[in-house]
């Protein structure tokens, strides 16, 4: 007989390690599963070494604040994306205060968030963007300068043997920005979850999705090891498998993920764990994105500490493969393919030349080309300091779209059956920052008859839960003081 459980999660990385964290807390009296088919947690898109580890807050990221055709910005997407760390900020600190999670400083560091832009164009539209972020509460302390030796105090790296007279330069500085090691945090939430009972299976392949007549899923899967074959019954199942959350969803053959595709781009950093270099930088620096770059790969420099250890990272520069995981198949990319999405995909190609064209001078780039890059940055930079360090897969969601018939994303979203037995996420930036807003709508999509029941331990959780913080300033700072007494970090 087929063993029944109330939850199955599909994949072990931040977000499956986030709601079934959640859900434990709301229900631990439900029985969850988890299937990861490689041999430990946290090694794709969660890995510290496969993504930026920002903690994005959208205090330094410009593509969440873009300038607008008559040269207006607009905070509201930066502040929203801001209000969602906030919640993520808020259930950590909590997890910490409980012993759930161990001392912060093993996922969680302060590192100044900063942006850094050059020639006119972009200094005025740093300017504007300054002055609409700084009487905004969830932006409190954020400083802006056009002064070379007020930048250099803030990031030496960036301002040796530069020159103003060669072209006017400025940037913003927050200094309760963080760095966080989202692998080490999954590996603690998912040791958590098996403490309260919950079992963890790694190198198991979910193969099939199977809706039964009662409305719950068989779920078929695969021993790596043994090659031998499983099932097992689940009222619900989450797909948080990244780009093979698409495949996955598309074989469970729910209507909602048709018209969907993804785009895999890939990406390499440039590291230094040179002592010296790393003890003159320590922020998390971005600036605008290259022409026709997507916004995952606007350049930054950022410190990382990952194990302890503090090193900086440049990048990233896209590479490209078929596979939607590091991990993945060379065939991820035509096995996608359906009828009902072909015609999006064929029209996000033809409508975006111009990413054909930076992917191609991109893999063209040599690894002295790459340290041109960063010289941009660090005009200091020698080519011996930096290796290449491969990065993770990102699965860019496209879709239908009744205007354009399809459309090329950016961001992350939930695709959810009707009945809301199974969902899934697709998609990358902001991504693992903001785990914790996506699971609690992904909770209130697929639980709409117990999510008024669950409200009170949710607010015990994460106090912001309900609401915003922005539009008000005494309760925004209250919120950011107290997880930052939490999470030993900064103000």
């Amino acid at each position: 007989m087929t063993e029944t459980v109330d939850v199955v999660l599909i994949g072990g990385g931040i977000m499956s390690a986030t709601l079934g964290t959640l859900i434990s807390e709301l229900q631990p009296d439900w029985k969850i599963t988890v299937f990861e088919r490689l041999d430990d947690v946290a090694m794709e898109s969660s890995n510290a070494w496969n993504n930026a580890g920002t903690g994005h807050a959208a205090l330094c990221e410009l593509n969440y604040m873009p300038e607008a055709p008559d040269g207006t910005v607009d905070p509201a997407k930066a502040i929203a994306i801001n209000e969602q760390f906030q919640q993520s900020r808020q259930l950590w600190a909590s997890l910490v205060e409980r012993g759930v999670l161990d001392a912060p400083s093993t996922f969680i560091n302060a590192t100044p968030h900063m942006t850094f832009v050059r020639g006119e164009k972009d200094v005025s539209y740093l300017r504007k963007r300054y002055e609409a972020l700084k009487d905004e509460p969830l932006f409190a302390g954020i400083e802006y300068s056009e002064d070379s030796r007020v930048i250099h105090q803030w990031a030496p790296l960036l301002m040796k043997k530069r020159r103003k007279s060669d072209e006017p330069f400025a940037a913003t500085r927050v200094p309760a920005g963080t760095d966080v090691d989202f692998g080490a945090l999954t590996h603690q939430l998912f040791d958590n979850l098996r403490e309260r009972g919950a079992r963890v299976f790694t190198n198991r392949e979910v193969k099939k999705l199977k809706r039964q007549a009662d409305g719950s899923w068989l779920v078929t899967f695969r021993d790596l090891i043994g090659h031998t074959p499983g099932r097992i019954n689940a009222r619900f199942v989450f797909v948080g498998a990244g780009g093979w959350a698409l495949k996955l969803l598309q074989r469970s053959g729910i209507p909602e993920i048709s018209g969907y595709g993804v785009f895999p781009i890939g990406g390499q950093w440039l590291k230094t764990s040179n002592p010296a270099l790393v003890a003159q930088h320590r922020a998390k620096v971005y600036s605008q994105a290259s022409v026709g770059a997507p916004p995952m790969s606007v350049p930054h420099l950022d410190t990382r500490v990952v194990n302890g250890e503090a090193s900086l990272l440049f990048g990233p520069f896209a590479t490209f493969s078929p596979k939607f995981l590091k991990n993945g198949s060379m065939l991820d990319i035509v096995t996608q393919v359906r009828p009902g999405n072909i015609l999006p995909m064929l029209k996000v190609a033809v409508d975006n030349p111009s990413l054909i064209r930076y992917l191609v001078g991109e893999l063209l780039k040599s690894h002295k080309d790459k340290v041109e890059s960063l010289r941009e940055f660090v005009p200091t930079a020698r080519d011996e300091d930096w290796e290449l360090l491969d990065a993770g897969q990102r699965a860019q969601v496209m879709k239908k779209d009744p205007e354009k018939v399809g459309v090329l994303q950016f961001g992350t979203e939930v695709v959810a059956a009707e009945d809301g037995s199974i969902a899934g996420l697709l998609g990358a930036s902001p991504g693992a920052s903001t785990a914790v807003s996506i699971m609690l709508g992904l909770l209130q999509t697929c639980f709409p008859d117990r999510i008024e029941e669950w409200a009170p331990r949710l607010r015990e959780l994460i106090p912001s839960y309900g609401r915003t913080l922005n539009p008000d300033e005494a309760a925004a700072r209250t919120a950011i003081e107290e997880t930052a007494r939490a999470l030993a970090i900064s103000r």
